[in-house]
């Protein structure tokens, strides 16, 4: 998918809102007895309740007092640091959450995402109508060829296996011949075999050459309509056999005289075409002439049929269907382009659609987990509370068995701890339902839009195809059913 606002959207939503978790166990208890023991209330209480201390009177805390709450209070200080700690972390991973900023960015990608989609099926639109009304082109050329030429059949192409056995048989006859020609001529060649060879392969490409040339750009204007192209291959038949019968004579003769290692052999092979053409001195000599003739019959005939019989009818075809060929390709392209287009456009949008999903499952479990700790944190405090008032009692007990007067009137009242309030679920600048609603809202523009990239997708078709009725291809002439 190439970039856009949709991509860059994707991009953010495989990256997480977060990088830690708090942990879960976080306000361990006090150990009462060890603090009882650290602080050695019992020791003190006695030994101060044998001084008649605190007096009865007191109002306030002693010193052994108020060094338990003052532990206490550290506690519940140090407690409530690590609370801001997590609370803060849990702050962080809310605005990371950034709703506002998604929703705008799936707004205005949403909006772009169809616009895209619709320029990728107008450049595709855009090359088909170029490559179809090339193809039209072609197919009214073809059809005013016909008409012009009287053709009412259809061309003769040759291709796949057909073709490849007509070529076959061009190149079996030139080497058949050249390996019989070498032979026959080594004999009277200097350089023996390997001169023989080479002066057959020579005499073969134009035995089997020109019987090709003048059948298909001779003999096939025989079926042409114009009359002075008539006589043209009418005339190439003649001009073929005699080339032919003369060429093959002339190899047959210089076979003769070379044969008898006489010098001169060229200028003794023209005086004796002139004067006794076809006075063949040895049977070999003979079977040459008869060989290279066939071969070259052969290779006419077949190369009458290596093309269509009317001359530039094949020619013109051929190119019809390599541009039919290439539009077909266009359009299975630009259809299979659209098809990734719209695939990738809806993994996008579905995977955006289901991350606003977890966004707001992770959103609800914050705030589950904030409230969690801010209720673990109310119970620490409770403990500390309780474990104020054990240290506490355990003091006073102490300090009461050892005094012979009254303990203060204190000693009867429970210990309280000054709590520290924290809202379990501060504002976070969305209420549950708003949110909801908001995201359903969101989703709902991500569900039109990925109908909308499919009523695209399908009218796209459709508009590919009308280009075959807007531009129909026409056969002799007139538009084809």
């Amino acid at each position: 998918m190439p970039t856009t606002p949709l991509s860059r959207l994707l991009e953010t939503v495989k990256r997480p809102s977060h990088d830690r978790r708090p942990s879960i166990e976080v306000f361990p208890d006090l150990d009462v007895n060890r603090v009882a023991a650290d602080l050695q209330l019992e020791r003190f209480g006695k030994e101060r309740g044998g001084r008649g201390e605190p007096l009865t009177s007191s109002a306030t805390l002693d010193e052994v007092e108020a060094r338990i709450v003052e532990r206490v209070e550290q506690e519940k200080k140090r407690a409530h640091g690590i609370l801001e700690d997590e609370l803060q972390t849990y702050a962080d991973r809310l605005s990371a959450l950034d709703f506002e900023g998604r929703f705008s960015a799936i707004e205005q990608a949403a909006q772009a995402c169809v616009g895209t989609f619709k320029a990728e099926v107008a450049k595709g639109r855009d090359d088909l109508h170029g490559a179809r009304r090339d193809l039209k082109d072609l197919e009214e050329e073809r059809n005013t060829f016909k008409a012009d030429n009287g053709l009412r059949r259809s061309a003769r192409v040759q291709e796949g296996a057909i073709y490849f056995v007509k070529i076959s048989i061009i190149f079996t006859l030139l080497v058949v011949e050249t390996l019989a020609n070498s032979v026959f001529l080594a004999k009277g060649n200097e350089q023996g075999l390997v001169g023989g060879f080479v002066e057959a392969l020579s005499f073969s490409a134009i035995n089997i050459g020109s019987a090709i040339v003048l059948a298909v750009f001779g003999a096939r204007n025989l079926n042409h309509r114009n009359y002075f192209r008539k006589l043209f291959g009418l005339l190439s038949i003649p001009i073929y056999a005699g080339i032919a019968l003369a060429l093959n004579l002339a190899l047959a003769h210089y076979r003769d005289i070379t044969a008898t290692f006489i010098d001169g052999g060229a200028q003794l092979v023209l005086e004796k075409l002139s004067n006794d053409p076809l006075g063949l001195g040895d049977i070999r000599s003979a079977i040459l002439l008869f060989l290279g003739v066939l071969f070259s019959l052969i290779a006419f005939i077949d190369a009458l049929f290596l093309f269509d019989p009317y001359p530039g009818y094949g020619h013109l075809e051929q190119r019809l269907r390599k541009a039919r060929a290439d539009y077909s390709r266009k359009k299975e392209y630009a259809i299979d382009t659209l098809i990734d287009v719209r695939d990738s456009y809806d993994d996008a949008l579905k995977e955006i659609y289901s991350d606003l999903a977890d966004r707001r499952a992770e959103h609800d479990s914050i705030l589950a987990a904030r409230a969690r700790l801010v209720h673990l944190f109310d119970q620490h405090q409770n403990h500390l509370e309780r474990t104020g008032g054990v240290l506490l009692t355990t003091y006073r007990e102490a300090n009461v068995s050892a005094r012979t007067t009254k303990p203060p009137k204190r000693y009867t009242m429970p210990f309280q701890l000054e709590r520290i309030s924290i809202p379990a679920n501060p504002p976070t600048g969305w209420e549950s339902e708003t949110l909801q609603a908001r995201i359903h809202e969101i989703q709902q523009v991500l569900s039109d839009n990925i109908k909308g990239v499919h009523r695209e997708f399908d009218t796209a078709i459709d508009h590919y195809r009308q280009l075959d009725d807007l531009i129909p291809e026409t056969h002799n002439g007139a538009p084809q059913a």
